[in-house]
């Protein structure tokens, strides 16, 4: 199969004033742009080129794995927010989310402590593990889908993502996704089961 950048869900310039159009630019055309080219690179005339990214995940191991890893995370990033996004989660996301961390406000001090806390690169995410929710902080292109959790949402914790806007104040940039940008709706349809595009 050809690997192809997915075009981002919103303009360049939606997340303002919380995420500028010029990291998007960079993160996307740029970071992102980069693994596919790469893994394009590496899977040229190799028998794995033919399955899907969810298997070349599942399966490989080393550059393989991380570039094809970085295209799936940052492919499930760029849906994990919207220009529209903040505000509480509803029905049985928000069910879920009060069973699990005791209230949205409990669940969002726990996040941005995993987030903030996390040493190096890497990503913070609420997962479905099993039956509960959980928040979880993977390193470098680790991600859910190795360890058999459902990935709902995710934050890229790599400082390319934040370091244009919030140069080294993480903590920043992890309130403004947690407070703006969190895309609930997208979170309640993976924990639905439904597509993720």
């Amino acid at each position: 199969m050809q690997f192809v950048l997915e075009p981002l869900p919103y303009s360049e310039n939606a997340l303002e004033p919380h995420l500028s159009a010029e990291t998007l630019r960079l993160h996307h055309g740029k970071h992102h742009a980069g693994y596919v080219k790469k893994l394009e690179k590496l899977l040229r005339d190799e028998p794995q080129a033919k399955q899907s990214l969810e298997q070349i995940v599942k399966t490989s191991t080393g550059h393989v794995f991380d570039n094809a890893a970085q295209i799936w995370n940052h492919d499930f990033l760029w849906r994990s927010m919207s220009p529209d996004g903040g505000g509480e989660p509803r029905g049985e996301l928000a069910s879920a989310i009060a069973r699990s961390f005791g209230s949205t406000d409990a669940f969002r001090k726990a996040f941005h402590e995993a987030a903030e806390s996390h040493f190096g690169s890497g990503w913070a995410w609420l997962v479905l593990d099993g039956k509960e929710l959980r928040i979880t902080t993977t390193s470098d292109a680790d991600l859910p889908l190795r360890h058999d959790q459902t990935a709902l949402v995710t934050l890229d914790l790599w400082e390319h993502a934040y370091y244009v806007d919030y140069r080294n104040e993480k903590e920043r940039y992890v309130s403004a996704f947690l407070e703006h940008l969190i895309h609930w709706d997208f979170a309640a349809a993976n924990l639905a089961g439904l597509k993720r595009r």
